[in-house]
């Protein structure tokens, strides 16, 4: 009988036990971790598991820790405003303290295409710096060291001439017949020539003929005087 007691007591305190083991002292719930390392050439890019957000890159990678015995994730993603989103598939669960390494490139996104559809380029040549550049009469700019680039849609409306005019030049305009396309540059040449000095127009006979006579009546008053 007191054995029986005496059993009774001890089983009581193992129990007690037990229940005041700290839960720090168990077993994490679904079984010991593994990891996964997350690699990527862009920092402070976001890292979601099956849509689960799971942290950022830092130092080229994140390491995200999973249960070995937990259900096993099927896909991850890698994203950062700016670059393209890097999708990727899970293929392996990393067992107990090891690491399964998984890969992520980013690109940078391209730009949004401007409104009008893709742009392409005129190069005006020119012989004289500072002349004034005219598409269809709209102004484009001025040429510096004897070039101007001008941006055109491909998509819009085709421009039919182009004027370089300076003062002192003589302008000079010419048919555009060819277009670029997305990406492409065109050249435009011109060739400005000197004005000629500018000539007062000689007097008409009329006028030669009141000069002279005016001329002639201040002479003779000045001798009656």
């Amino acid at each position: 009988m007191q054995n029986a007691v005496r059993n009774l007591l001890v089983f009581s305190l193992i129990a007690c036990f037990l229940i005041v083991l700290p839960s720090s002292a168990q077993p994490p719930v679904g079984g010991d971790n593994g990891w996964y390392a997350v690699n990527c050439n862009v920092n402070g890019a976001d890292v979601y598991f099956d849509d689960e957000f799971k942290g950022t890159i830092e130092s080229g990678v994140l390491y995200v820790p999973v249960y070995t015995t937990g259900a096993p994730y099927q896909t991850f993603r890698v994203e950062k405003d700016g670059y393209t989103t890097h999708y990727g598939d899970v293929t392996s669960v990393p067992g107990k303290g090891e690491v399964f390494d998984l890969y992520a490139t980013l690109n940078p996104a391209a730009p949004p295409a401007p409104i009008g559809g893709d742009v392409g380029w005129y190069t005006v040549h020119a012989n004289v710096d500072g002349a004034t550049v005219q598409f269809d009469n709209e102004v484009k700019g001025t040429t510096s060291q004897g070039v101007l680039t001008v941006q055109v849609y491909v998509t819009g409306t085709p421009y039919q001439t182009y004027t370089v005019t300076k003062d002192g030049y003589l302008p000079y305009t010419a048919a555009i017949n060819q277009y670029p396309a997305a990406g492409e540059t065109v050249d435009l040449h011109a060739d400005l020539s000197t004005a000629p000095p500018t000539q007062q127009a000689p007097l008409s006979p009329a006028l030669a003929g009141a000069a002279l006579l005016i001329a002639g009546l201040v002479l003779v008053a000045g001798r009656k005087n």
